[in-house]
């Protein structure tokens, strides 16, 4: 069955649970203005659950209540993985056998972003979801600038360390601050390196979306729940098994 409705207390029901904050002190009025908006997005009847004020001027809310929208999901569009996943075994295999050398990753976090805890879960040895990061593959070099990194001295260090690929998460999104920072990090590789010597680029991060890899200017975006062994094997299929590496510069 391609059309669904959402399920709450009995199948089929439609209810849904969403939540928002309006710039307006908490008082009835205030609940009545999130039951009006609630029922503008299509929920009706809209029961507030939950209101809590944020400071003197503003209000959280969580509504509850039925909708009347299907989804088809035969419409829905998503990026298939079209690389295989690979052990840490298979993938330092890959590695030194068609590239006879180890495979440079440079990461970030860019901007003011000073969130680490995505990159960290990638890039470092104790790794995410019971998985190694890439630290601990043997045929990766791995290089974590850490937090608020300016693009200038990402492209800086990408250069000095010879990277195949760079690595970027983007927590802040703040007036649409991990777009704007992406879209300046891929600018400025672009910019800095002939297309056939520039480091494969990846952003990541909670509120991107695998679709947006074109608007960005990024070759790979992962979201939410990316574990380090999807990453490596994305690199090693997109570096090695393609036998596409980076041509260094003398």
């Amino acid at each position: 069955m391609s059309i669904i409705r959402p399920y709450g207390d009995t199948t089929g029901d439609g209810m849904v649970q969403m939540s928002f904050t309006l710039p307006i002190p908490h008082d009835k009025r205030a609940e009545g203005a999130a039951v009006q908006l609630a029922n503008k997005m299509g929920m009706d009847p809209a029961l507030v659950v939950h209101a809590k004020p944020m400071g003197p001027d503003f209000t959280f809310f969580v509504v509850y209540g039925p909708v009347n929208h299907l989804v088809d999901t035969s419409k829905v569009e998503v990026v298939e993985r079209d690389y295989p996943l690979l052990s840490p075994k298979e993938a330092n295999l890959a590695i030194r056998k068609h590239l006879r050398r180890r495979l440079t990753v440079v990461g970030a976090c860019i901007g003011t972003d000073a969130h680490t805890v995505g990159i960290d879960a990638i890039m470092n040895i104790k790794g995410f979801a019971g998985e190694k990061g890439l630290e601990y593959y043997r045929e990766l070099k791995v290089v974590n600038l850490g937090a608020q990194v300016a693009v200038p001295e990402l492209v800086r260090r990408a250069k000095a360390e010879k990277a195949d690929a760079i690595l970027v998460s983007q927590v802040v999104t703040q007036r649409e601050a991990h777009v704007l920072n992406t879209k300046e990090m891929s600018a400025a590789f672009r910019e800095a390196y002939a297309e056939d010597h520039r480091p494969v680029l990846v952003a990541g991060g909670p509120r991107f979306t695998e679709q947006m890899a074109g608007e960005l200017g990024v070759d790979r975006v992962f979201g939410r729940g990316t574990t380090p062994g999807e990453v490596a094997s994305y690199l090693v299929n997109a570096l090695v098994t393609r036998r596409q590496p980076v041509r260094r510069s003398a």
